[in-house]
């Protein structure tokens, strides 16, 4: 099993790495040359005594050689030193060099992964498999490979020198080697799903971390620390039930493994006696052969307290290429054409949509925008209004039906150009740890300042932007933690505006704000809307009624198309029973 595990998966897992070793292949072929001599030394070390042990203790010998041997030991010792920290640095330069090029290539593929999977995950399991498995699979790589290497050379320099010493013993040492290995082969079974388990607590562990820092005011609010303290306590709880089971399944292989390698010198110490007793091996050569005899043991029974973290090792470069060669469900398809324009209509023709199968979000959908118009989308919450602005810059894809931009499918165009001819405002916009410039730049990176402060200005923001000592250049926290609720929805219109796309996304920008920041917020949006395609999405009906077409969406369908005098005419109509209700409400 040791063989097989070394032969397919040792060999399968390095060799998905080599692309990320190629680039750095001379230093991180000197650093595993390097552990050919660090690890033939050992042997030069164990075959000086047997000259050393028959002059000096048997011959008696008190000239110069009796000072030879410790003398060679010592220079050996700081030769094999001096190579041994020369190794371990090209080994973390390289290392450093491999991991980061392999979290780059994660982190491009994260930005490829469609909505949908961020919904299926949590935070704890994106930075432990995006980032920790990265730094696991790298340092295993480098770690092992050396560790094999420099255990390969030693052990194969000293069983030179046990077959130089004695043949009968090597014959001897080398079956209880072999046995040695045999425990190894229970383990990997026995731990393997607690591997898996012990990873996914770790990730909660990640998530209760970025849970508490994200939601530390709602905590403080609600006084919710002690039910944090006890979730927490029992994620603790669960790694430690999984570190003592790792235990119980794992920690009995070194003991075993020393016991084993203990048959092997106590067989060797009793017949090379009678090997020295009847003149057939001096005892120089028992104590040279003694002496490699237990450096080659000792790595080999400490063995089983490394096998754990190279099985780590293992598992997190097989995750690693779990994610590099997942393919993301939405994509550009193969010879996809580039959308240059947008100058005739955006049309939804039959479109179905469900987030989970078996359970229909939109149902039908039938929509026609003319370039230049606005349409505002209203209903009950979770009615689908967010879907359907979410498939034009396909967050989602729809399940059938089509969505056609001057007569072509979405899915027929590059998604880089299609999202280049739109710019969203949420009602929750994020914004990114840094400062205004950097945030507003987010539309358009090569922005002029110029550019910027036009857009602040549009925006409403530009007073306040002026107004503070950094100007542009103010730090705005991480999420904008530092801006008001207005100043952070504004910030997210003047993004928008930069980008000075044809089509615009607000989903439901105002909802969150108070009456006075939602006037200024309202006359930004104006703005931002001039001359454009806009979808809007509103809770307060008052903010629409200028919309060239109003969609009244319920339970995923369509149920009214038309302008606020015409569905204000349709007697008992969804718009009018949703209008009036919320007029009545505003007018207490």
């Amino acid at each position: 099993m040791f063989e097989k595990i070394r032969n397919s998966q040792f060999i399968l897992n390095y060799r998905r790495m080599w692309p990320y070793v190629k680039p750095y292949w001379f230093r991180a072929l000197l650093a595993m040359s390097l552990c050919i001599p660090i690890g033939s030394l050992d042997a030069v070390i164990a075959l000086s005594l047997k000259p050393y042990m028959d002059m000096v203790l048997i011959e008696k010998s008190t000239g110069s050689s009796a000072w030879y041997a410790p003398l060679f030991i010592i220079g050996f010792t700081i030769c094999q030193g001096g190579l041994t920290y020369l190794a371990t640095y090209l080994n973390v330069w390289v290392g450093s060099h491999i991991t980061n090029d392999l979290k780059m290539s994660l982190y491009n593929k994260l930005l490829t992964f469609e909505t949908s999977f961020f919904d299926r995950q949590n935070s704890g399991d994106v930075v432990f498999r995006f980032n920790n498995d990265a730094d696991l699979a790298c340092a295993g790589l480098l770690s092992n490979l050396r560790l094999f290497l420099s255990r390969l050379f030693s052990s194969l320099s000293l069983i030179g020198v046990l077959f130089y010493n004695s043949w009968q013993l090597s014959v001897i040492a080398m079956v209880v080697l072999g046995c040695t290995f045999y425990p190894m082969t229970r383990v990997r079974n026995m731990i393997k799903a607690l591997m898996k388990q012990t990873v996914a607590s770790g990730s909660q562990t990640i998530t209760a971390y970025n849970e508490t820092f994200a939601g530390n005011r709602t905590i403080m609010a609600y006084n919710y620390q002690p039910q944090q303290k006890e979730k927490f306590r029992k994620i603790l709880a669960s790694l430690f039930k999984l570190s003592i089971k790792m235990t119980q399944r794992s920690s009995w292989l070194s003991p075993v493994m020393h016991i084993t390698a203990s048959f092997g010198i106590a067989a060797t110490i009793g017949y090379g006696s009678h090997l020295i007793l009847t003149n057939q091996l001096s005892p120089g050569g028992f104590v040279s052969f003694i002496s490699a005899l237990l450096m080659l043991y000792t790595p080999i029974k400490n063995l089983g307290n490394n096998f754990n973290s190279v099985q780590f090792s293992f598992m997190a470069i097989e995750r690693v290429f779990e994610l590099l060669d997942s393919i993301p469900v939405i994509r550009d398809k193969e010879n996809a054409t580039e959308l240059k324009t947008v100058h005739k209509n955006i049309e939804f023709r039959n479109v179905n949509f469900s987030y989970n199968p078996g359970v229909p979000v939109l149902k039908n959908i039938n929509l026609d925008a003319k370039v230049g118009q606005s349409i505002a989308l209203v209903g009950n919450s979770g009615g689908g209004k967010s879907t359907i602005v979410s498939l034009l810059p396909r967050f989602y894809d729809v399940d059938s039906g089509h969505i056609l931009i001057d007569g072509i499918d979405i899915r027929e165009v590059t998604l880089a150009s299609l999202r280049d001819k739109m710019a969203v405002v949420f009602q929750d916009n994020f914004l990114f740890s840094g400062t205004i410039r950097d945030n507003v730049k987010i539309g358009k990176p090569d922005a002029s300042d110029d550019e910027i402060w036009k857009a602040l200005d549009m925006a409403y923001l530009a007073d306040f932007t002026s107004s503070l000592k950094e100007g542009l250049d103010t730090y705005i926290g991480e999420r904008g933690i530092l801006l008001s609720g207005g100043q952070k929805q504004r910030l997210a219109i003047a993004r928008a505006f930069i980008k000075d796309a044809p089509i615009i996304i607000l989903d439901e920008a105002t909802s969150a704000l108070d009456n006075k920041s939602e006037a200024v917020v309202q006359k930004a949006i104006e703005n931002l809307m001039k001359d454009k395609t806009v979808f809007v999405i509103a809770h307060r009906l008052s903010t629409i009624r200028n919309a060239d077409k109003i969609v009244v969406i319920n339970e995923g369908e369509i149920m009214e198309i038309g302008s606020h005098e015409e569905l204000m005419g349709i007697e008992d109509g969804f718009y009018k029973t949703l209008y009036n209700a919320q007029f009545k409400k505003s007018t207490k």
